[in-house]
């Protein structure tokens, strides 16, 4: 995954984690909407004072925001990609929802042990 798609995606989670919709964000970080918007999806390269602007608006360090960015290997196979895949996912959801579907997943998994 592109460093920029991911950190993309890491900015929407810590939105989402504090109930924050982009318009909010954008407020709070003197940035335009549609900017958060595309810095989200990975289409805008985020320049460090944005950054550290959106960091503050989130409320974390930028060392937070930043930390361990890019760690996560690219699928090198088809069968590979699914749990990269799935954490992407997740990485999207609330933390309600993370809890909600990590509980789901325990019951399959202890379902399927019987």
């Amino acid at each position: 995954m592109e460093i920029q798609s991911e950190l993309g995606l890491r900015i929407r989670y810590y939105r989402k984690q504090r109930g924050l919709s982009q318009e909010k964000l954008a407020e709070l970080c003197s940035l335009h909407p549609t900017y958060i918007g595309q810095i989200e999806r990975g289409e805008k390269n985020a320049t460090i004072e944005s950054l550290y602007h959106i960091a503050k608006g989130l409320n974390i360090s930028l060392g937070e925001l930043l930390t361990h960015l890019g760690d996560l290997p690219e699928p090198q196979e088809k069968s590979g990609s699914l749990p990269l895949n799935i954490y992407r996912k997740m990485m999207l959801l609330s933390p309600e929802k993370q809890e909600q579907l990590s509980c789901i997943i325990d019951a399959v998994l202890s379902f399927s042990e019987i």
